[in-house]
C-alpha cells in the first residue's frame, strides 16, 4: 500500500459507486500475499502522508498527522460508504493494513493458505485506520482482543470459524472465481433494494434495534417503490432475467 494506493482506492470505488457502472465490486490480488499491508516508507522519507508541505512547528505537525490519519481512514471507509456490496477475495498474507480494509468491506472469503495479522502491534504501535473499530463488531470481541494484542497469525480455517471470512476456496483460482459468481447473483437483485439492504445492516450495526427499527420505515417510506418488485414477479412468471433501472448518479457539486 505505497502512497497513490490510498487516493488511488477511494476515487476507483466512489467512481464505480457514481457512475452506477457495477453492481457489485470485487477486490482481489495477484501474486502469493493478498497484502503486506501499510509501505512503511509512506512514514518515511519525507513523504507527504509523513509531514505537510512547509510545515515545520511541532503542533503544526502533529495537526497535519491527526488529519492524515483521518484521510488513510477514509480510504477505506469509501468501502463502508458505498452503494453496492464490496467482497474481498484473500489469499495468501491478510497483514497489516490489509485487515483495516478488508474489515471494511461487506464480505470476505478466502483461499486455504490465507493468514490474516494485525501487524502493527508487532512494530511497536497501534493499528489506526479502522481494524479495531470493525474487527470486534465482525468476530468476538475476545478473539479480535487477542489478534490485536499478540500479532499471531490466524488461518483460514480459525478464520472461517469465528466469522471472519464466510468461506474458503481450495485456492485462488477457485476463490476469485467463486467470489465472482457470489458477486455476479448479488448484481442480477434490485440495485435500490440492495442499497437499502447494505444501509440498514450498517446503521443497525452502530445503533439500537429500536433505532433500526425507526430508521429502515423512514427509509420505505420514500425509497420503497413497488416498480422493482413488480419486475421480480413479471421476470419470475416468463422465466427470465429481471431488468432494472441503475442507481442515479450524486448530485454534484454546486
Amino acid at each position: 500500500m505505497i502512497a497513490s494506493f490510498w487516493t488511488e482506492l477511494p476515487q476507483i470505488v466512489r467512481e464505480i459507486d457514481a457512475s452506477a457502472s457495477a453492481r457489485a465490486i470485487v477486490i482481489s490480488s495477484t501474486g502469493k500475499h493478498f497484502s503486506a499491508g501499510m509501505d512503511l516508507e509512506v512514514f518515511s522519507g519525507g513523504s507527504s502522508l509523513s509531514v505537510g508541505p512547509g510545515v515545520t512547528e511541532e503542533g503544526r505537525k502533529r495537526a497535519y498527522m491527526w488529519m492524515m490519519v483521518q484521510h488513510l481512514q477514509d480510504s477505506f471507509t469509501a468501502l463502508e460508504q458505498a452503494r453496492i456490496p464490496v467482497l474481498c477475495a484473500i489469499q495468501g498474507g491478510c497483514i497489516g493494513g490489509a485487515i483495516d480494509m478488508v474489515s471494511a468491506a461487506d464480505m470476505r472469503y478466502c483461499s486455504a493458505d490465507a493468514f490474516f495479522c494485525v501487524m502493527e502491534i508487532n512494530i511497536g504501535m497501534t493499528a489506526d485506520v479502522g481494524t479495531l473499530q470493525r474487527l470486534p463488531k465482525i468476530i468476538p470481541e475476545g478473539i479480535a482482543r487477542e489478534l490485536a494484542y499478540t500479532g499471531d497469525r490466524m488461518p483460514a480455517q480459525r478464520a472461517l470459524e469465528c466469522g471472519l471470512v464466510n468461506q474458503v476456496f481450495e485456492d485462488h483460482d477457485s476463490l476469485v472465481e467463486g467470489v465472482l459468481e457470489i458477486a455476479g447473483r448479488i448484481a442480477t437483485r434490485s440495485p435500490l433494494a440492495i442499497w437499502g439492504t447494505k444501509e440498514m445492516i450498517n446503521y443497525t450495526r452502530d445503533h439500537s434495534v429500536a433505532d433500526g427499527l425507526r430508521y429502515i420505515a423512514g427509509w420505505q417510506s420514500g425509497m420503497f417503490q413497488p416498480a422493482d418488485m413488480f419486475e421480480e414477479f413479471a421476470a419470475k412468471g416468463e422465466k427470465r432475467a429481471p431488468i432494472f433501472e441503475e442507481l442515479p448518479e450524486p448530485p454534484q457539486s454546486l
